[in-house]
């Protein structure tokens, strides 16, 4: 075979190559994926290293609001490095700076054993003052299927799920991947 064939023979089969590697490049997306991208998870890393005694309620919170919302979520901070959300045990009413926080900025949380003394749950506070660093003020007066209705559900209430409105309102908060409000730094104490 003369040598001007072999040469377009093999450019006539590398285009049909490249052009089979185009189209199998090109193939759609799977059904599967929606066309919009899914919003990024916002990360808010949590320090307790000085809320003593409220371990295992701090745990439960942040397992409820993770379990409840996609869009945000609470990691323990490792030793030394900043958290945006500072937990502190104190002796007075629970309270908290009003959030959205956002990664980089700092909102705390105060834990505050009057409230337990009164037999409000330790678990329901956690999550409740949780709520406030995502940025929900109280509902009070409500009822106990409203986390954010805090003390005015009254000392039988344990609920600590937050329901379909307020895990609705953190989603649209952190919806763009980091939180929609500035902060306001107003602190919300949760005495009845």
């Amino acid at each position: 075979m003369p040598l001007g064939t072999w040469l377009k023979a093999g450019t006539s089969a590398a285009a049909l190559v490249l052009a089979m590697a185009g189209a199998a490049t090109a193939a759609p997306a799977p059904t599967g994926e929606s066309s919009t991208a899914q919003a990024a998870v916002v990360t808010l890393r949590y320090d307790d290293s000085r809320a003593a005694g409220w371990e295992t309620a701090i745990a439960a919170g942040v397992a409820s609001w993770n379990a409840n919302v996609s869009n945000v979520r609470l990691v323990e901070a490792a030793p030394g490095t900043t958290a945006e959300i500072v937990i502190v045990a104190t002796t007075g009413w629970p309270q908290a700076t009003l959030g959205p926080v956002r990664p980089g900025r700092q909102v705390r949380v105060e834990l505050g054993s009057q409230a337990v003394a009164q037999g409000y749950n330790k678990t329901r506070i956690a999550a409740h003052e949780l709520g406030h660093s995502l940025g929900l003020p109280d509902t009070k007066p409500g009822p106990c299927s409203q986390l954010m209705s805090g003390s005015s559900a009254g000392t039988a209430c344990t609920n600590a799920t937050p329901n379909t409105t307020e895990r609705s309102r953190v989603q649209s908060t952190y919806a763009s991947g980091t939180a929609a409000l500035a902060p306001t730094h107003r602190i919300l104490i949760d005495a009845p």
